[in-house]
């Protein structure tokens, strides 16, 4: 007896083990995380990181070795008799190392390397708003499972309450208080019922599935999908990751005009070059010889017929592209708000005429019930009027399912 108890336990347990359950919260999370586009985050900082110690090279010498070997066909010549000058050869050559260091180039490298950080910035939020999006997309999935669970409750609410009927007529068949067929009727919709229960199955598996491989996590038919209580908040501002986008840029071009103003800038060197070949620097002795040379070179680029002028008008154009980019956003944004808005509203006015429909339901199955206990009405009749008032709590559940869809939107359009 102690070991049937114990299995009794055992096998009570495991369901409960078994079970898990998620929020509309936790998907929008784990989409984030989970969601392949999320990866390009981290692959954008890697490639900036590369692109970023590239562009800090400019800051380190610059190592070159150069070799050459060349005929001529002519050389010079001292043109003096009995001068005892050997010619040079017509064979030369000549092998190089330089080292070219630079000292300052007006802050060129350094506002280039603010630059790639801009772009990174802009790139990584684009990511963000890109997984943002996702968003309506799992709250039309997430509430859809959650229709389907609260009509499956709906439907065993209905199963168990014609099961009881059944056996009430079943008693009165019996006893001579009703029509032989009055059971087969009860029978025939249970049977309908058992149909409804796999369609809906089937339906909710398929929804799972779909929104398990949209956020990347193991979900099934037992896994419980809480139905979130949400409020909007229509005077709070606009917080969208599309706003952080478009002002990071801006940052972007504003980098880059900065970026620009420094090209112009005079460029110090540091040069030394050391050698050997023939003929080495002392152009008289034909012979091979070591040699070397050092100093410092300015590059200064005084005019570029406006060319950085133009760069920095057409910079300013890309700013107001921004701008207009911004405005054009929050007005579409404060439409389809409006549009939720209004949506909202209208849903929470059939609710409330739903709920005065199944009270008159309630009422009229109630006439119904004592009807078929007494002889009055057969089982179709009563099947009609139980089947209207589960026909109006399913359009109920809809409709609030339906509420929370449009306002689960509305948030996610607010930000």
């Amino acid at each position: 007896m102690k070991r049937i108890l114990f299995i009794i336990i055992l096998l009570n347990m495991f369901p409960a083990v078994a079970q898990q359950s998620i929020t509309l919260e936790e998907c929008y999370n784990s989409v984030t995380k989970n969601y392949p586009l999320a990866k390009q985050s981290q692959l954008l900082e890697t490639q900036n990181s590369l692109e970023a110690d590239v562009i800090s090279t400019t800051k380190l010498p610059q190592l070159s070795l150069d070799a050459q070997a060349t005929y001529q066909s002519d050389v010079i010549e001292i043109p003096i008799a009995n001068a005892n000058i050997e010619p040079l050869n017509k064979d030369q050559y000549r092998a190089t190392f330089s080292v070219n260091q630079l000292i300052y180039n007006g802050g060129t490298t350094v506002a280039s390397l603010a630059v790639k950080s801009a772009e990174l910035k802009s790139k990584q939020k684009q990511v963000e708003v890109s997984l943002y999006q996702l968003r309506q997309q799992i709250n039309q999935l997430y509430f859809s499972i959650l229709l389907a669970q609260e009509s499956n409750l709906l439907l065993e609410s209905k199963k168990i309450q014609l099961q009881a009927k059944l056996k009430e007529v079943r008693s009165g068949v019996k006893n001579g208080m009703l029509l032989p067929s009055s059971d087969k009727v009860l029978e025939a919709e249970l049977l309908k019922i058992n149909q409804q229960f796999q369609e809906l199955e089937s339906n909710k598996i398929t929804l799972i599935e779909t929104l398990s491989r949209l956020i990347k996590q193991p979900l099934n038919i037992a896994t419980e999908f809480k139905n979130p209580l949400i409020e909007t908040h229509p005077e709070n501002e606009l917080i969208r990751p599309e706003l952080e986008l478009f002002q990071l840029k801006k940052d972007e071009i504003a980098h880059s005009e900065h970026l620009i103003s420094k090209q112009n800038a005079p460029t110090l060197m540091g040069f030394a070059t050391g050698g050997y070949g023939n003929p080495g620097l002392n152009m008289l002795d034909n012979s091979f010889q070591p040699f070397y040379t050092a100093g410092v070179k300015v590059h200064w680029n005084v005019f570029d017929w406006n060319a950085n002028k133009k760069q920095r008008e057409s910079l300013t154009i890309n700013k107001d592209i921004v701008d207009n980019e911004t405005e054009v956003f929050k007005l579409n944004t404060a439409i389809e708000l409006n549009q939720q808005q209004r949506e909202i509203e209208k849903i929470e006015a059939i609710i409330t005429s739903d709920q005065a429909i199944i009270n008159l339901r309630k009422e009229v199955l109630q006439m119904a019930d004592s009807q078929l206990k007494n002889g009055v009405i057969t089982s179709s009749a009563y099947i009609t009027e139980l089947t209207n008032l589960y026909e109006d709590e399913n359009t109920l559940i809809q409709h609030e399912i339906q509420l929370q869809l449009a306002k689960a939107n509305y948030n996610v359009i607010k930000g």
